[in-house]
């Protein structure tokens, strides 16, 4: 019995002192945009690059990394906002496109059902939690 509790302690101070078993995640923002959302800069006009249920996402500079975040898939989160926009939980979005303004005015500009789905609050500015 001593033993096991010894492990326990052992892997708890491990998981709070060091991150072992953590999982990091970013912080940014997200709006969303409106269609049309073709043509991209991932695939062009190839509407099956759109998953399935059609929560995706144009991507900033930071996140986008030159063309290699097409097709990724990040965990999303709405954290926070004015007049309290988050809906709760989290959805799976997928980069089909950069941002198309410059500056881009987010981290992540969201199809209009990946927005819905996390922001109560149409049209706003909200910050979010993401990770690959």
């Amino acid at each position: 019995m001593r033993i096991i509790l010894a492990v326990a302690v052992a892997v708890a101070a491990g998981v709070l002192c060091f991150g072992i078993a953590s999982v990091s995640a970013d912080i940014g923002t997200a709006i969303a945009y409106d269609p049309p959302y073709l043509p991209t800069r991932c695939r062009g006009y190839d509407q099956d690059q759109f998953p399935e249920g059609g929560l995706f996402a144009a991507a900033s500079d930071g996140v986008w990394d030159n063309g290699a975040a097409c097709g990724r898939r990040y965990r999303l989160k709405c954290i926070s906002g004015q007049r309290r926009p988050c809906k709760g939980g989290s959805i799976v979005i997928q980069v089909v496109d950069a941002c198309r303004t410059d500056p881009c005015p987010a981290t992540l500009t969201l199809s209009n059902k990946a927005f819905d789905a996390i922001s109560r609050t149409p049209n706003a500015k909200i910050n979010v939690e993401y990770s690959q």
